[in-house]
């Protein structure tokens, strides 16, 4: 199951890089069940959790300004469109887990997800920066730490 979900996280980042892409370039033709359905028959055989990989996707897309607003605080040196177009959907992807699928997905499985996402499909600098920021956002978002010590 694991790595049949690691599959579909890759799916997920392919979908939502690829809508996000072509909404921004002002394709009207765009629609994400499409590219989501184009993209898990590649892996029809392999992933057999498809319910998991539409729900990831709709999530992130139905809580992006959400997220985005979440995510701009804990990276405040870089601005959420100035972040690398797969960096941001991979942070997107790993607060969305952290805040709405805990009950599902430990925290520091999707955490160390990412990082993976990061390592196999950012820059050399990825992983680092998407760790610190989940890092972050797991300390202050979900066990409550303030500043290092204090809890809230």
């Amino acid at each position: 199951m694991a790595s049949n979900r690691h599959l579909g996280r890759i799916v997920a980042l392919q979908t939502l890089y690829e809508f996000e892409f072509r909404t921004e370039c002002e394709d009207t033709t765009v629609d994400v069940a499409e590219v989501l359905g184009r993209n898990l028959a590649r892996y029809q055989t392999a992933i057999d959790d498809t319910d998991f990989v539409d729900a990831l996707v709709r999530g992130v897309l139905k809580e992006q300004v959400a997220l985005d607003e979440t995510i701009q605080p804990i990276a405040p040196d870089w601005p959420i469109d100035q972040i690398a177009r797969i960096d941001r959907n991979i942070l997107r992807i790993g607060v969305y887990e952290l805040l709405h699928q805990a009950e599902v997905v430990p925290p520091k499985v999707a955490i160390n997800e990412a990082v993976e996402l990061a390592k196999a499909f950012g820059s050399d600098n990825s992983s680092k920066f998407v760790n610190g920021v989940l890092g972050t956002a797991y300390r202050t978002l979900v066990e409550g730490v303030t500043d290092g010590s204090t809890t809230v």
